[in-house]
């Protein structure tokens, strides 16, 4: 099975941002066993890769890795709807 790429894009230490990042790394360890890889870029340190990605809102998640490429914005608080919207999970099984 491929492996995950999934990268947040967050901006500062909000309490939006830390919800996000909790939200994703809880959604990986009980989803995706130990078989993804994430990355936090916080555009405020980092902006010209926010603006490579064409990131208009945060937080972003962006899944790279298996294809097709797949965006969720928000603080991923409904985990079925972000599985759903990062094609992770099928939709008979939400």
């Amino acid at each position: 099975m491929s492996s995950f790429v999934l990268t947040l894009y967050v901006t500062g230490h909000t309490p939006r941002a830390t919800r996000a990042i909790e939200n994703l790394r809880r959604m990986c360890r009980d989803d995706l066993s130990e078989n993804y890889q994430v990355v936090v870029i916080d555009v405020l340190e980092q902006p010209q890769l926010a603006e490579d990605e064409k990131i208009l809102a945060t937080p972003t998640l962006i899944k790279s890795l298996p294809p097709p490429l797949r965006r969720v914005i928000g603080d991923l608080s409904e985990k079925e709807k972000v599985l759903l919207g990062l094609d992770l999970k099928a939709p008979a099984e939400a």
